[in-house]
C-alpha cells in the first residue's frame, strides 16, 4: 500500500515518558478512574441508541456533555481558546492521542471521520456509528472519492465535520516525528466543493504538575490501545487544550493540496502552551469560564486548477489514484 495512504510518524518508544518521568496518582485512584471511564462508555450504550433520535441542536448537546463528563472522570482538564463559527465547517486537528476524539466531541460535537477499524473497536465503534461518523476504509483507495462526497454532503446540509488528516497519531513532540507527506489534501475537496470554511485546530496535552508538554496520552507505535488507557489515567493531573485558529475560507478555485499546506501551518504555528493574556475557556471542576474575541477569518489566496489535471487539483507524478489522501 502506498505510504500516501499508509501514513507513519516517527514515533516509537523512546517518544512515551519513561518510569517516573511523569507524576502518576496512587493504583486505587488507577482504578476509581478506570471504574468511571468504563461507567461513562456503558453510558454511552444508552447514547448511542438515543442520538438518532435526537434534533441536532439536542445531540451536539448530549455528545458534548458526555465528552465533558467523561474528561472529568478520568481526571483530564480541558481548556479551550478561541471560538468556533457558528455555521458549519470542517475542522482540522493534529493527531497524538485516541483522547483527541474526545477532546474534539467536548469541544466541538462534529461528525467525525475515522478509519474503519474504529467501526469494530468495543462501545466506541458503537457510539460512533450513532454519532454519524464517516468511516474510510484504507484497504480500498478507490472508495476515497465517495467517501469526500458523503463529507461534502453532510457540510452541505449544515453539519460540522472533523477529520485528522495527518491520516495517523504520533507524539506532538520533536518535528522529525512528525508524518513525512504531513495532512494528506482529499478531505479538503469537500470543504472546497461544499463552500465550506476549513477551521485549523491545535490539541495539546500537558502535565498539570509540571506545567510542560508531555507525550503520555500519545498512542504511538505498536503500543496496544488498553496499555495506552493504562499510562493516561496513571498521570496526576493531565490539561488538554484545543486552540482555535481564524477559519479559512477557501474559494471554488482553490486547490486542495495548497488549502491542506495553509491549514497545516496554522495549526502547527498555534502556541502549544498557555499565552500571557488571559483569553480561554477553561472546564473543569469549579473553573470559571471566560470567552475571547473571535479570531478574525482568513481568506485563502486562490490557487487555479491546472486545465490539465486529472482530477481536481492533481500534479504531475502523483499516483494515480483518485482524489489521493
Amino acid at each position: 500500500m502506498s505510504p500516501l495512504w499508509r501514513p507513519s510518524s516517527g514515533c516509537g518508544p523512546a517518544c512515551l515518558p519513561g518510569p517516573g518521568e511523569a507524576p502518576t496518582i496512587p493504583v486505587l485512584r488507577q482504578l476509581g478512574r478506570a471504574a468511571g471511564l468504563l461507567g461513562m462508555l456503558g453510558l454511552g450504550i444508552g447514547l448511542a441508541a438515543l442520538l438518532p433520535a435526537l434534533p441536532t441542536q439536542e445531540r451536539q448537546a448530549a455528545l458534548r456533555g458526555w465528552a465533558r463528563t467523561t474528561a472529568r472522570a478520568c481526571g483530564v482538564r480541558l481548556e479551550v481558546r478561541g471560538r468556533l463559527p457558528r455555521r458549519r465547517a470542517l475542522l482540522v486537528a493534529n493527531h497524538v492521542s485516541w483522547w483527541d476524539v474526545l477532546a474534539l466531541l467536548a469541544v466541538a460535537p462534529a461528525r467525525l471521520v475515522a478509519k474503519q477499524e474504529v467501526r469494530r473497536w468495543p462501545l466506541i465503534g458503537l457510539l460512533a456509528r450513532a454519532a454519524g461518523t464517516v468511516f474510510v476504509d484504507r484497504s480500498r483507495p478507490r472508495e476515497l472519492p465517495a467517501t469526500v462526497g458523503r463529507v461534502a454532503s453532510a457540510l452541505r446540509s449544515g453539519r460540522s465535520v472533523a477529520v485528522f488528516p495527518e491520516g495517523t497519531t504520533w507524539c506532538g513532540g520533536a518535528a522529525s516525528c512528525r508524518p513525512a507527506n504531513g495532512f494528506r489534501p482529499a478531505m479538503f475537496q469537500a470543504a472546497i466543493d461544499a463552500g465550506a470554511p476549513v477551521v485549523p485546530l491545535r490539541i495539546g496535552y500537558r502535565c498539570g504538575v509540571t506545567g510542560e508538554t508531555t507525550t503520555a496520552p500519545a498512542f504511538v507505535g505498536d503500543e496496544t490501545l488498553l496499555r495506552s488507557v493504562r499510562r493516561m489515567l496513571a498521570v496526576r493531573t493531565l490539561t488538554v487544550r484545543v486552540d482555535i485558529a481564524a477559519p479559512l475560507h477557501p474559494a471554488r478555485a482553490t486547490d486542495r493540496r495548497a488549502l491542506a499546506r495553509v491549514a497545516e501551518s496554522a495549526v502547527h504555528l498555534v502556541p502549544s502552551m498557555p499565552a500571557a493574556q488571559p483569553a480561554s475557556v477553561v472546564t473543569g471542576p469549579a473553573q470559571p469560564v471566560r470567552v475571547p474575541a473571535r479570531p478574525a477569518a482568513a481568506v485563502l489566496p486562490v490557487t487555479p486548477r491546472s486545465a490539465t489535471a486529472t482530477s481536481p487539483g492533481a500534479v504531475a507524478g502523483e499516483p494515480e489514484l483518485p482524489l489521493a489522501a
